[in-house]
């Protein structure tokens, strides 16, 4: 029986309360299957942990972590732990660590879910957003002069380097050409003069191994626009670092809300772990509470079974959240229910059980 090693980061706020949801269903998956099983190894570590030990987790953790196969994240960030050091002390050491350089966001819009446009079909609303995760504006690189002096001054430096774009790049190609799908580039070259001029000239190097993919290009000012005006003319999307982050939230705003928005860090290769995220905040006002929506978490958790080989089982899980979703019987407040976090995990559980009967 093939064993799916998991290292559980739950973190901070409703971390904890989402990822045992999401936990729950990847074991009734496997379960039911009988041909894998899970064997999740929980890490205390976040904001909660920086307080108490001045770090967010310890100086081997990636030691640690390289032993499992995947990591399944919650969210970081907690009154006190000011936000980049909650994320570049945890997410962007382990994303840069572990070379997880494709981040895989979907902007779909689910049946049942809520959408704030108007006269937009469900359809018009299915693309992916395939992000630049290693490098770029998020690369740390810069300084801070003459702190506390009239001369004062910041340099912030966004790293491109040519084997970092063309891989996220040809990764966006190699995807549209697999589902036979439009990739977009947005980029903000007349601004830029260096960085995404950089980036344009690599898009169209890399467009022309792939004749048979049909490209478009947006600065990212019109790309934003047109996500809210016509979303439906976008369908696999490749970006920065920066701008990906920025858009694939305005992406879950348009597709059902924060709580809707899941995401996948990979490493290809396999060399290192990839990590799996619900990509909403750590909300730590409403932390066990059971306000929380777990839907992202369960829908990060189909990415998981996903990359692992497990496509029809990732699939069913969407399926199961749309079925819960139509019914309208079990959602959380976000959603306009008054259903705590687990009865909605457990909701889906029961139709994942159900459509498993029926393969």
């Amino acid at each position: 029986m093939r064993t799916i090693r998991v290292a559980v980061i739950a973190g901070d706020g409703i971390g904890p309360d989402v990822l045992a949801e999401g936990i729950k269903i990847m074991n009734t998956v496997a379960e039911l299957d009988g041909g894998f099983y899970f064997e999740f190894t929980h890490f205390p570590w976040g904001c909660e942990y920086y307080l108490e030990h001045g770090e967010m987790m310890p100086a081997d953790a990636l030691d640690i972590l390289k032993q499992f196969d995947a990591i399944y994240l919650g969210a970081v960030g907690y009154p006190g732990v000011p936000d980049h050091i909650s994320l570049r002390e945890l997410l962007l050491v382990i994303r840069k660590g572990f070379d997880e350089y494709v981040n895989v966001r979907p902007v779909k819009l689910l049946k049942g879910a809520p959408c704030p446009l108007a006269g937009v079909k469900r359809e018009d609303i299915d693309m992916v957003v395939i992000r630049e995760n290693s490098e770029g504006e998020y690369s740390g690189e810069g300084c801070w002069e003459n702190k506390g002096t009239p001369e004062e001054y910041v340099h912030q430096t966004g790293v491109f380097t040519r084997k970092g774009c063309e891989r996220i790049i040809r990764y966006a190609f190699e995807l549209g050409r697999k589902e036979g799908k439009r990739v977009t580039s947005v980029s903000k070259g007349n601004a830029l003069n260096y960085s995404m001029v950089f980036w344009d000239q690599i898009f169209h190097e890399v467009a022309e191994e792939y004749p048979d993919v049909e490209t478009s290009e947006y600065l990212v000012d019109a790309a934003a626009c047109h996500f809210v005006r016509d979303p439906g003319r976008f369908q696999v999307v490749v970006t920065s670092n920066l701008f990906g982050d920025i858009l694939t939230d305005l992406g879950a705003a348009i597709a059902g809300g924060m709580g809707l928005a899941a995401g996948a860090n990979l490493n290809p290769e396999r060399t290192f772990p990839s990590m799996f995220e619900p990509i909403h905040g750590s909300a730590p006002d409403i932390a066990g509470t059971g306000a929380a929506n777990p839907m992202a978490s369960i829908w990060s958790a189909s990415q998981l079974l996903d990359f692992f080989g497990y496509e029809k089982y990732g699939a069913l899980l969407i399926s199961a959240i749309e079925d819960v979703l139509v019914e309208g019987k079990t959602l959380s407040p976000e959603l306009g229910g008054s259903a705590k976090t687990w009865e909605v995990g457990d909701a889906v559980c029961e139709k994942v059980q159900a459509r498993m009967t029926e393969m």
